[in-house]
């Protein structure tokens, strides 16, 4: 979160939103991450409690109540989820990738440029039901354990020396998707494993991997589909899965960032970029970007900064995730995974009606991911002859390049 970041509709800052809220009344509670000395270069985009954080609560007689949590050193606390009235019958929690930052949502006047300040593609996903006690848990259990608790600036706000209590009912069920809550965290960052409602207690001091071993699990079932939108994939697991796919038949387009510049401190070893360039010898797997046109009738990249992966039209996970070895093995990570057919299918579709301008509803999954390497690669082809009229947004990269 952005300190300065304004929120959509002239409504301020994300500060004065909670603060309002606050001042109504409503327990307000952040967890923010707070960069150690190996990560001190990323607190430009971290709220991390600096004194100028803290002049602005004080100015503003702020009723939030935060704690600020490191993570493991060089890792970070990267969950990115929102839990609204935790506890009672209408629980509503939001998980996903986005940041309170210009990039992911446009601040009034700002124009985003840099590699640091882009336009962003971006996703969340509402839940309600039982799988919010799992976000409720997430963030008690995180919020008792936040390594600053006990530091003089690291709390804010009369009521944050407050531990909250475990959840102890389950949400009544709301629809039929069944959604499950996936974690990374790394091992000796927290020690009360006590169970969600109807759960079983969980060794939490040995850490969490379940969003890996999901994705992991999830593209070895896919038997017609997968894609996937991603801002890295340098972990050679997750390639060497995508591998055993594409040989499959599987039908697979991973959508990522254009400029992987930024991410060089991701890359692994050689062995990873073998496997990858390997993947574009397969006529069922595409590798594309997406861009959109800027004022000047120019094609500008669009940053994909979502965290997503659909198998089969059956099965999704979004969140907070990459797929490098940060946050596959060392940060803190919030997914939701979900099964249904029918909301699976129309994420696809909607989806896919951005990136290439077209309805693929009326077709089954297979179909339309080849439908969208067919527009890929003709806007990629527009693209190399100077063309600025594509369909869409989406365009075709070259696997080999994929990470240099």
């Amino acid at each position: 979160m952005w300190s300065s970041f304004e929120m959509p509709d002239e409504r301020g800052t994300a500060l004065d939103v909670l603060g309002r809220a606050a001042a109504r009344g409503i327990d307000v509670r952040l967890i923010c991450w707070r960069p150690d000395a190996s990560t001190e270069n990323l607190k430009r985009n971290a709220f991390w409690g600096s004194v100028e954080h803290i002049q602005q609560l004080e100015r503003r007689r702020s009723g939030i109540r935060i704690r600020w949590d490191q993570a493991h050193p060089g890792f970070c606390q990267h969950q990115k989820s929102w839990l609204i009235d935790a506890g009672g019958k209408n629980e509503i929690a939001f998980v996903g990738g986005i940041n309170l930052n210009p990039n992911s949502m446009t601040s009034p006047g700002h124009t985003p440029g840099t590699y640091d300040e882009c336009q962003n593609h971006d996703a969340y996903i509402e839940l309600v039901g039982p799988s919010t006690v799992d976000v409720h848990h997430n963030f008690v259990q995180r919020w008792n354990e936040a390594s600053e608790r006990f530091s003089p600036d690291g709390r804010w706000g009369f009521g944050s020396e407050t531990d909250l209590p475990f959840p102890a009912r389950i949400p009544a069920e709301c629809g039929n998707a069944f959604v499950q809550i996936q974690r990374t965290i790394h091992s000796g960052r927290y020690t009360n494993g006590e169970a969600t409602p109807g759960g079983c207690a969980f060794d939490i001091v040995s850490g969490e991997q379940t969003i890996f071993d999901q994705y992991c699990a999830a593209i070895d079932a896919a038997r017609h589909s997968i894609y996937i939108e991603n801002q890295a994939i340098t972990v050679l697991e997750i390639v060497a899965a995508l591998q055993r796919a594409v040989r499959l038949g599987v039908e697979v387009v991973v959508l990522l960032p254009t400029n992987l510049d930024g991410l060089s401190g991701y890359t692994p070893q050689q062995a990873y970029f073998e496997s990858w360039a390997s993947l574009g010898a397969y006529e069922n797997f595409t590798l594309a970007g997406i861009a959109s046109l800027n004022d000047d009738g120019q094609h500008e990249s669009v940053y994909v900064h979502d965290k997503l992966m659909l198998v089969d039209d059956q099965w999704a996970t979004v969140g907070s995730c990459n797929l490098h070895r940060y946050s596959l093995f060392g940060n803190a990570e919030l997914n939701a995974a979900f099964w249904c057919p029918s909301t699976v299918r129309a994420l696809r579709c909607e989806l896919f009606q951005e990136h290439l301008a077209h309805d693929t509803s009326p077709l089954d999954d297979r179909a339309a991911l080849r439908y969208f390497r067919k527009i890929a690669w003709e806007n990629r082809r527009r693209c190399n002859v100077g063309i600025h009229e594509w369909q869409g947004l989406a365009f075709a990269l070259d696997p080999a390049g994929a990470g240099h």
